[in-house]
């Protein structure tokens, strides 16, 4: 069992956080760095954006370990404060993509378990609202959140991409459950 690392690696005024948008086949991340996140003030910087795929033709087990692979590359290069992880939907029209994006979601906690980093998850809709005020807003209305919130020249694609970003950036405004907590006193 790792021991739990220590609250912050990077000096006291800076926040990294990892976001990913799950997927067996495609799973998006984005690693953005905000300086003087207590004081919220400046503005979150990309360090890192883009996909980590797995090739459909194989099995099951080999697509999951892919996926902590690349994950766990992520949090040893970038050492991020805390991943932002999206949630399962509570309900799916199809039960098999519920158990496919699981399987994903497993090889990302467990990445982020064995290095000691805490894990936020985030309903869909929770992103949404608190990215746009919309729980229900659509994808382009998303993307240009995520643009305007970052400063970026363009919208980041593909889209996972751009999902990743804003579950990161949910991150950064909702904080943690442990966070939370200490905001509160509990």
């Amino acid at each position: 069992m790792t021991n739990p690392r220590p609250k912050s690696r990077h000096a006291s005024r800076v926040q990294r956080i990892l976001g990913i948008d799950p997927g067996l086949n495609v799973t998006g991340y984005g690693m953005i760095e905000f300086d003087h996140p207590q004081a919220g003030i400046g503005r979150g910087k990309i360090l890192e954006a883009g996909v980590i795929r797995s090739k459909p033709t194989e099995r099951i087990e080999q697509r999951i370990t892919e996926i902590y692979a690349g994950v766990a590359d992520l949090i040893a290069q970038f050492e991020p404060d805390f991943l932002a992880l999206e949630q399962l939907f509570s309900h799916y029209e199809r039960p098999r993509t519920a158990i496919l994006m699981a399987h994903a979601r497993g090889a990302i906690c467990l990445a982020a378990g064995q290095a000691g980093i805490e894990v936020a998850h985030y309903e869909p809709t929770r992103v949404k609202k608190v990215m746009t005020g919309n729980g229900h807003a659509p994808k382009h209305q998303m993307q240009l959140a995520v643009k305007i919130q970052l400063g970026l020249k363009q919208i980041p694609e593909p889209a996972d991409v751009s999902d990743a970003l804003a579950i990161a950036l949910c991150g950064h405004h909702l904080g943690t459950a442990s966070s939370q907590q200490q905001a509160f006193g509990s």
